[in-house]
């Protein structure tokens, strides 16, 4: 003797129950309820309740669309996520202050490589720390499953995935050092849908690095226009262990470098790479670390 009311609830409540149960990677969990809203609509039940229920579905379906992911973290993550937009203002402002609050945002190029991954993400586990990947399509392309795979680690851990392009080439995407809107667009857009085809449809990160730093380029203001028309943000960074500056240095010079250029900031967003060839980054990891907390 239930109402169409009271039916229409108790099927959203079960509906909800098999979502998580579903739920893939990490992924925010009502992703996986979009199916499940179109089996409803075909099923026919009476109908005035059928009426009742696809109204129902549609206005689940518009909860759902809200709720795409676009901070780039699982939930767990979401607690240590920060408003990309100020951040990316200060930057560009050269203002470091933080309201008397010091801040450090890891993170790491490049990646991901099956040297270098697992073992920045073993460190940062064990010290309680959360980075941000700022991932290179091409570079996820040549390391198959495995870096697909490390890509659902690093985003199942609770941290950030960010977009750093698919090519990674500068010569295409600023040539004669002007930036090419065109060949921008969609080099980053094909390495969105790489993350897609990894984390899930409802993944997508509003958070990018130009490859060299947007600070590099000449001729900017079209991606300007388009990150605000797409409430999107290119993140710079203010300090950096020069992993991939001038000569090679070794783990004890890495973190020297860091901590100089990091010196006098309440506000510091710390470049460093994951990828290949990068062993002395993961060695200076933990002096890096330490020294920011103490």
């Amino acid at each position: 003797n239930l109402t169409t009311r009271e039916i229409v609830m108790k099927r959203k409540l079960n509906f909800k129950t098999v979502a998580l149960a579903l739920g893939i990677s990490g992924i925010v969990v009502w992703g996986a309820s979009i199916p499940f809203t179109k089996i409803l609509n075909k099923n026919h039940i009476k109908n005035d309740e059928n009426i009742s229920i696809s109204a129902e579905a549609e206005e689940n379906k518009k909860e759902e669309e809200k709720i795409v992911n676009y901070v780039g973290t699982n939930e767990e993550g979401k607690k240590y996520t920060y408003d990309a937009k100020k951040v990316a203002q200060k930057l560009a402002k050269y203002d470091y202050s933080n309201d008397g609050k010091k801040v450090v945002f890891l993170t790491f190029d490049d990646g991901t490589s099956k040297t270098n991954t697992p073992e920045v993400l073993r460190i940062l586990d064990e010290n309680n720390v959360k980075a941000t990947f700022f991932l290179t399509g091409s570079h996820i392309e040549n390391g198959g499953e495995t870096a697909k795979e490390l890509i659902k680690e690093e985003f199942n851990r609770g941290h950030a995935i960010a977009n750093h392009g698919y090519s990674h080439d500068c010569k295409k995407l600023y040539p004669g050092r002007y930036l090419d809107i065109d060949a921008f667009k969609a080099d980053f857009e094909k390495n969105e849908e790489l993350l897609k085809s990894v984390l899930g449809e409802n993944f997508s990160t509003k958070v990018i690095r130009c490859p060299g730093g947007y600070m590099s380029w000449k001729g900017m203001e079209p991606l300007d226009k388009y990150l605000e028309e797409n409430d999107m943000v290119s993140i710079d960074w203010n300090a950096l262990n020069a992993d991939a500056e001038g000569p090679k240095k070794n783990a004890q010079e890495l973190t020297d470098y860091a901590i100089k250029t990091a010196e006098g900031k309440e506000m510091v967003v710390m470049l460093m790479h994951d990828t290949y060839g990068k062993e002395e980054t993961v060695k200076a990891l933990p002096a890096i670390i330490k020294y920011f907390k103490d």
